[in-house]
């Protein structure tokens, strides 16, 4: 079986949709900017239907995802960056540029003149889920379990980003933990894959899946699980030096 045989075979029953190829055109030109990334598996590698919790690392983890990951993945986003260009405008420049990459506020908004615009048609094309801080988070879990049945795999930044983003992570939301919840209600019991990404040599170390029905036989709460989640992703942090 030739591998574009195996590859259709692979996914039989599944529902998954090829980018639209102005969207595959812009990800070729933009391979320029980010160079190829190493995926490397402790344990058994991404299929379909998975969570990838991963650290930020700026734009680069992200668009490292997107352009060179082999299985078909959707994002999560803040709802800000996906809700038009007036928004995104706003929240680019003085939360992500400003609060989070510690621009100056006037060089964020001169630069997210441009950036902004670009953004948004790169959002469109990335079909990112929206999440909210209230009540809404439920249909970010509804699209998610909807995306995840169709065989994408999830790719989540958890990481609490209020002081940027850092190297070593101060600590994962927990909202991660009551979407899998939600999923098990429903019969889906997701496997886990923390995941670091290393900017400098270009390595994204995936750790062994773990199925959420096992964080929740710990006995932990979700507080306290984000938190063994979050420790578990600087380990892999630390060992990505040695790759």
């Amino acid at each position: 079986m030739n591998n574009k045989a195996r590859k259709n075979n692979e996914r039989d029953g599944l529902n998954i949709k090829r980018r639209k190829l102005w969207f595959r055109i812009i990800k070729k030109i933009t391979k320029i900017r980010y160079k190829k990334i190493d995926f490397r598996y402790l344990g058994e590698e991404l299929s379909y239907g998975g969570i990838v919790l991963a650290n930020h690392e700026g734009t680069d983890s992200p668009m490292s995802f997107e352009i060179y990951s082999k299985k078909p993945i959707r994002f999560w986003g803040a709802y800000q960056m996906n809700s038009g260009l007036k928004k995104l405008y706003s929240y680019q420049s003085k939360v992500y540029y400003h609060e989070k990459k510690h621009w100056s506020l006037f060089g964020a908004r001169m630069f997210c003149l441009l950036a902004s615009p670009l953004t948004n048609l790169f959002y469109k094309g990335l079909d990112v889920i929206s999440t909210y801080p209230d009540s809404r988070f439920r249909t970010t879990m509804q699209e998610s379990i909807d995306a995840i049945k169709d065989g994408y795999n999830i790719v989540v930044f958890p990481e609490n980003s209020e002081d940027g983003y850092k190297v070593k992570l101060d600590g994962f939301h927990a909202g991660i933990l009551l979407f899998a919840e939600t999923a098990y209600k429903q019969g889906i019991d997701l496997p886990i894959f923390v995941s670091y990404f290393n900017k400098k040599n270009r390595v994204c170390l995936l750790d062994a899946p773990v199925k959420y029905s096992e964080l929740k036989a710990t006995g932990l709460s979700r507080k306290e699980l984000a938190e063994k989640l979050c420790s578990r992703c600087n380990e892999l942090g630390e060992m990505t030096y040695d790759c």
